[in-house]
């Protein structure tokens, strides 16, 4: 099973401090913390796309690409790559020359954001969000996967004899997850295509996302590409954890009550108690993370977000000490002796990450 971290790059003032790092800071901080994730022994790093304030990460494939220079196993990814308002013709090229640069470590998420106004940035109608995903990744799929593609739809130009370079790497294009959090559509996208469905998992409460996957398992079964048990779910979660819950919950309760998407709202219990959102000793985020394969079924991906709502780095790399020392370890050996053996145990990988891996 694959364990990772994913950033949503938020610019935050720490509430303890008063101190609000810089955009520089941010992003050289993000790429400290994806060095970290792969020291520690996690899989997986993968980073968010927002064109406004108070995030950072614009331009994913420059900061992936930065990071492949540094790393040597980490898979890289995205945690939102916008398949409403970025062209696909682009986002082949780009993610196609990140594979080529980081040897195959790559692969991405295709999403709709949670920004309204980056649809009218871009020249697009959020009105229109289910049929930019559909059409544009209709054409991204093809692009990858044809040599010359003559193309016609509602939101973009036509192409006509056009090719997409580079290649994907060894003529194998990236694997890709379609994330969401609300929308069954895309959960049947992901279904049609043979793809990985990520559930977002931090803001809705168990039972949401117990239902979008068993659609997405359901529809996987009737496209053809397995059993329901065979599909290919990864999920997202929050956790901030101490040697004992007292000092965790005492640490993070000021972050969580000023973050910007949730603080000033619920209490850090309540929320807890809705969503997997665990803050507490490493033992109980293990309980906790163990606790999701009851109602997703056995899956191949776990992504934490660790360092949001101002948290200073010291802490995020401290965090990531005790997921890779700790939890991730006892995850790994818990899962692996539940699941079935013809159940995938990882998302597919490129086969020259697969040949590095067996070498």
């Amino acid at each position: 099973m694959q364990f990772g971290i994913f950033t949503v790059g938020d610019v935050t003032t720490d509430p303890t401090t008063g101190r609000t790092p810089t955009e520089h800071e941010r992003i050289k901080n993000t790429v400290a913390i994806a060095q970290k994730a792969e020291e520690v022994g996690l899989d997986v790093f993968a980073t968010g796309e927002h064109h406004n304030p108070p995030f950072v990460p614009s331009s994913p494939t420059t900061l992936l690409g930065h990071i492949a220079a540094r790393t040597e196993n980490l898979i890289l990814s995205t945690s939102t790559t916008l398949i409403t308002t970025n062209d696909p013709v682009k986002i082949a090229e780009d993610y196609a020359t990140l594979q080529h640069l980081a040897d195959g470590r790559v692969d991405l998420m295709m999403g709709r954001g949670n920004t309204g106004p980056v649809y009218p940035w871009f020249g697009q109608d959020i009105r229109q969000g289910i049929p930019l995903a559909i059409e544009n990744y209709a054409l991204l799929h093809k692009l990858w996967r044809e040599d010359v593609v003559d193309w016609e739809g509602k939101f973009r130009s036509a192409l006509q004899g056009f090719t997409a370079t580079p290649r994907p790497l060894d003529g194998v294009p990236p694997f890709v997850w379609h994330g969401s959090i609300r929308s069954p559509e895309i959960a049947e996208q992901a279904a049609y295509y043979g793809d990985g469905f990520f559930a977002n998992h931090i803001f809705w409460p168990k039972q949401h996302t117990e239902k979008m996957v068993r659609l997405y398992r359901q529809r996987y079964a009737h496209y053809g590409h397995g059993t329901p048990e065979q599909a290919i779910v990864g999920l997202g979660g929050q956790v901030f954890m101490r040697k004992n819950s007292q000092d965790a919950v005492r640490e993070f309760r000021p972050y969580f009550d000023n973050a910007p998407v949730y603080g000033h709202g619920p209490s850090l219990e309540e929320f807890s108690s809705q969503t997997p959102l665990t803050v507490g000793s490493p033992q109980e985020v293990i309980d906790r993370t163990l606790s999701f394969r009851d109602y997703v079924g056995d899956y191949q991906r776990q992504l934490f977000l660790v360092d949001h709502a101002g948290l200073p780095l010291k802490t995020v790399l401290e965090q990531l000490d005790i997921l890779g020392e700790e939890v991730v370890p006892v995850l790994r050996k818990e899962f692996d002796n539940l699941r079935p053996a013809d159940v995938p145990a990882t998302a597919p990988l490129h086969p020259a990450v697969l040949t590095k891996q067996e070498a």
